[in-house]
């Protein structure tokens, strides 16, 4: 049961394996039987390795960790509806994806690598070099020129190779699979062991509710690492008798760039080639996630939907949750708007719980435009 597994032609690898893709080319996903023993989860730190037997690292000794995780979730009103925020935008680097980085750079210690490459928007990459920096682990990030500065300096602070990548985010993915055909890709997209760290974002949520599970899920996505991390998560619950159903799940897209939102109004099964427009909510503008198909399935499973947000609506929300003292970067305010939007229509006694993704801080030059 514990073992990698490709989504395609099934064939099936240890999880000592130091690969991060099958031999046929394809995605892997993590077969893995997780352990919640709620007793003993109530007397640890809180942090998000609080659920140790349902993380799949073999030993403690591997653990990279801040001691992250388990982050505030607060009551904010949207539109006179009461939301519950889980303020992931406080993490160490200020974005969730140390959810991933913190177990994918622990699987990296265990399995002996020493090199990693990844290609990011900024955050991801913020993360993987901030979480090789504590594992002593040496990595390039691959980002695109454009990259907010102040994300590019944190990468550069946290002792990475940065490599900055004219022309789209495709590009940049490119570049970085080129490096990987010879160093491991600690890919928050193509790398399975990512997801096992932003699961954890439901485990926290069931627990702060009394392991009890909302009724819904408004979450941004673009190559789907929180959005398909808390499916895992949720079913993984679901499965092991803690909670008897999955949230549904309600996916925020830039309407310059959602091809996901496409598939999923169209009914395809695959997603589709766009051309994708310039977005304020630059870490979601994947305009050919890796993961697109499993992410719609997620959602259609659930029994969820897609909202698309333009711009205007991304630029009045944040400056809303800036004045409810939330200081967030644009792509976070993408996932507000997509919230006022879907409040509209909720019931009036729907648990719905939201996240703000990424900190204000990290693109401080943007938010001064706007």
């Amino acid at each position: 049961m514990n073992q990698l597994s490709c989504i395609e032609c099934k064939a099936t690898y240890s999880l000592d394996d130091p690969r991060w893709r099958c031999d046929c080319g394809s995605l892997l996903d993590i077969e893995f039987e997780p352990v919640f023993d709620l007793s003993a989860i109530k007397g640890r730190k809180p942090t998000m390795w609080r659920y140790r037997e349902a993380i799949p690292i073999r030993d403690d000794m591997n653990v990279v960790s801040f001691d992250e995780g388990f982050t505030p979730l607060v009551t904010v009103d949207f539109e006179g509806t009461p939301v519950l925020i889980k303020q992931d935008h406080l993490f160490p680097t200020g974005s969730y994806k140390d959810r991933g980085a913190s177990v994918l750079i622990s699987k990296a210690k265990e399995l002996g690598i020493s090199e990693v490459v990844e290609d990011s928007s900024g955050n991801a990459g913020c993360a993987i070099a901030a979480y090789c920096a504590r594992a002593n682990i040496d990595c390039t990030i691959f980002c695109p020129q454009d990259t907010a500065a102040g994300k590019l300096a944190q990468i550069r602070l946290y002792g990475a190779k940065l490599s900055k990548v004219p022309g789209t985010r495709q590009d940049t993915a490119d570049a970085a699979w080129g490096a990987a055909q010879t160093v491991y890709y600690a890919s928050h997209s193509w790398n399975p062991f990512f997801f096992q760290g932003t699961k954890t974002f439901a485990f926290e949520i069931c627990e702060q509710l009394g392991w009890r599970p909302p009724d819904t899920l408004v979450l941004p996505v673009g190559n789907g690492t929180l959005l398909l991390g808390a499916y895992i998560g949720f079913r993984e619950l679901l499965d092991a008798g803690v909670v008897g159903r999955i949230p549904r799940i309600i996916a925020v897209q830039a309407e310059g760039c959602a091809p996901l939102y496409k598939a999923f109004k169209e009914g395809l099964d695959e997603t589709p080639k766009i051309t994708a427009q310039h977005t304020l909510a630059e870490g979601i503008a994947i305009a050919d996630p890796i993961r697109g198909r499993q992410v719609v399935e997620a959602v259609r499973d659930s029994d969820g939907g897609f909202i698309a947000i333009d711009d205007a609506e991304i630029k009045r929300s944040l400056r809303e949750m800036c004045r409810k003292g939330f200081y967030v970067e644009p792509t976070s305010a993408a996932t507000t708007a997509g919230l006022s939007r879907y409040v509209c229509t909720s019931d009036p006694d729907e648990v719905i719980v939201s996240v703000l993704t990424g900190h204000g801080l990290k693109t401080t030059e943007k938010m001064l435009t706007i």
